[in-house]
C-alpha cells in the first residue's frame, strides 16, 4: 500500500499544528507600535492566552511585558516556537540563531522570509511555516484547534 500524498495546503495546515503543539512561543521582532506587525503578533499570543515572549534587541517593555535581547536569553530555547516578524536581512540570522539554540519550529511572517533564510531554515530540518501571505493572525486560531486534536 502506498502512503497517502498530501496537498500543500494539508502539509502548511499540519506545520501549523505542529508549531502550536510547542506550548511555549517568542515573538522575534515585537513592537512597541501598535501599528505595525510585531505588536499586533505579539498580541494575538496575548489575546489567546498563550505564554509568549517578545524578542527585540533594543529591550524595551511591550504593554509592561519584558522583552528579551534575542533569542539567546530565552531559558531552554528550544521548547520553544517562534514567530518572526523582521526584515529578511535580518531573519537569516534569526534562524541562524535558532538552529543552534535547537530551534524546531519557526513561522516567518509575510515579509519576513527570503530564498536564504527560507532555504537555511529548511536545511535545519526546522518545522517552518512560510510564503503564499500565511500569517498567524489569519491561519493561528484555525492552527490551534487543529493542534488540539494532534
Amino acid at each position: 500500500m502506498t502512503p497517502p500524498t498530501y496537498s500543500s495546503a494539508a502539509k502548511m495546515a499540519l506545520a501549523q499544528a505542529q508549531f502550536f503543539k510547542q506550548g511555549k512561543f517568542a515573538v522575534v521582532g515585537a513592537s512597541q507600535d501598535p501599528s505595525k506587525f510585531g505588536y499586533k503578533v505579539l498580541k494575538w499570543y496575548l489575546n489567546h492566552d498563550l505564554p509568549v515572549v517578545p524578542i527585540n534587541p533594543n529591550g524595551r517593555a511591550i504593554d509592561n511585558i519584558p522583552t528579551l535581547l534575542s533569542l539567546s536569553a530565552l531559558p531552554c530555547a528550544s521548547s520553544y516556537a517562534i514567530s518572526v516578524i523582521t526584515p529578511p536581512s535580518v531573519t537569516r540570522g534569526v534562524i541562524a540563531q535558532a538552529e543552534e539554540l535547537g530551534i524546531r519550529h519557526v513561522w516567518l511572517q509575510p515579509g519576513a522570509e527570503d530564498a536564504e533564510a527560507l532555504a537555511t531554515a529548511t536545511a535545519s530540518g526546522m518545522n517552518v511555516i512560510a510564503g503564499g501571505g500565511v500569517c498567524v493572525l489569519v491561519s493561528g486560531s484555525e492552527a490551534m484547534r487543529a493542534a488540539a486534536k494532534l
